[in-house]
């Protein structure tokens, strides 16, 4: 036997696994916390004067034209495109003091994503695939969760494909339904155990003629997705139909709304991390145009999850992250755009610890550098891994060599107690 025909059959019975996506990604019941992570990803970064971190004093070309909206907290003010953001500010923190020295959106992400600075001999595994590692998944659901669709910067890198996202495609699409949860049209359960068990003959002869440690390793990941259909925990928990109108309202129906809200289904079912991608931030035109879209999205779906987590008991153990590429360029370019800007941009954190209405650092006249309190990538990785319970000392290896989930990065302690 060959590995075209064992392939071949894996195409034609597949049962709408997505190909070896699903299969490499599903873990043993090993769960060892009860903390867990959202990722709000701002796709392109997003502008910190629009946001976070506005300038009312800056000139016109610097300041924009939002103006800023007073927060919960008194003397401190965001962007006047976020006034439910604001009124909020008492569940979140921000870091006004962000830096970094990556503007290629590829290697920032790989960058925010893992804490860690890009090398080009290894990509360094993103927080869901080290979550995925060191807790395994819990009460049948994928410990690492993408929405709607996943970026090669989020993916598991030399800890293998066995820690990659799960992907769980639009959940504010029309009918939308997540492909590997379901048998497709004409085969019921019975065919699906027989298919099972045929594939599980051929795994037997197949073994004979390779010994491939990646190969074992996709057989027994593909067992965990055949158990994954017929999972009804799995099914539920994707299922957004089932929330209320009311409350699917109140988060937005936009695609960081019932993104937002997947994700805190997926939480309060056992997912370790999941990743809400929400894009249109890379304004290099028309800034404004394009911005007060997507802000006004996300400040209707952002206070929405703080509230849903914090009534549901959820807050205290899930870190919540609000991230992006890097920030914009202080001043509005001759197209009326921003472009990339890493040197000081701004980013929010929740939960798990994180005190509620606190600003972090502090930014120049123009938000283009840290004024006070600069903090680095690798300080974020290092407090995101301390919020979720995780030694930021700890080594893999790969290659025969050690290698640190977390390289010199410090707890931004003032987050914290």
């Amino acid at each position: 036997m060959n590995f075209s025909s064992r392939r071949d059959f894996l195409q034609m019975g597949s049962l709408g696994f997505g190909g070896l996506g699903l299969p490499s990604l599903l873990r043993a019941e090993t769960g060892k916390s009860e903390r867990a992570c959202i990722v709000i990803f701002q796709n392109g970064g997003a502008s910190q004067l629009d946001f976070f971190d506005p300038k009312p004093e800056a000139p016109h070309d610097v300041r924009g034209s939002f103006g800023s909206v007073a927060t919960s907290v008194p003397g401190v003010h965001f962007s006047g495109l976020l006034p439910r953001t604001a009124k909020a500010f008492g569940k979140f923190a921000v870091i006004r003091s962000m830096h970094s020295d990556e503007a290629i959106h590829e290697r920032a992400r790989q960058y925010i994503f893992s804490g860690t600075k890009p090398r080009n001999d290894l990509l360094q595994p993103s927080y869901g695939s080290v979550l995925s590692k060191e807790w395994g998944g819990k009460n049948g659901l994928p410990p690492f969760v993408v929405i709607p669709d996943k970026d090669l910067s989020a993916e598991a890198g030399f800890l293998g494909p066995a820690h990659d996202p799960f992907v769980s495609g639009d959940p504010n699409a029309k009918g939308f339904a997540v492909r590997d949860l379901t048998l497709p049209a004409g085969v019921t359960d019975e065919e699906s155990r027989r298919r099972r068990a045929l594939l599980a003959q051929m795994d037997a002869e197949f073994a004979r003629v390779t010994s491939s440690p990646l190969l074992s390793d996709m057989d027994e990941f593909s067992a965990k997705a055949l158990d994954l259909i017929s999972s009804p925990a799995a099914r539920k928990a994707f299922d957004i139909h089932a929330e209320p109108d009311k409350l699917r309202d109140a988060y937005g129906r936009t695609g960081v709304g019932q993104g937002c809200l997947l994700a805190r289904r997926l939480i309060e079912s056992g997912t370790r991390l999941a990743t809400v991608f929400h894009g249109g931030y890379d304004t290099h035109r028309e800034h404004e145009k394009g911005a007060k879209k997507i802000t006004t999205d996300f400040d209707q779906a952002f206070p929405a999850l703080l509230e849903d987590l914090d009534q549901r008991g959820l807050l205290a153990t899930t870190l919540v992250l609000v991230i992006g590429d890097f920030g914009r360029t202080p001043k509005l370019n001759f197209s009326g755009g921003r472009d990339h800007w890493p040197r000081g941009f701004a980013v929010g954190l929740a939960g798990a610890g994180v005190r509620g209405g606190l600003v972090v650092g502090k930014s120049d006249a123009q938000a283009g550098e840290p004024a006070e309190r600069p903090v680095t990538i690798e300080d974020l990785g290092a407090t995101v891994y301390h919020a979720l319970g995780i030694d930021t000392h700890k080594e893999y290896r790969t290659n025969g060599r050690p290698v640190r989930i977390n390289k010199d990065g410090a707890v931004v302690k003032e987050l914290f107690g």
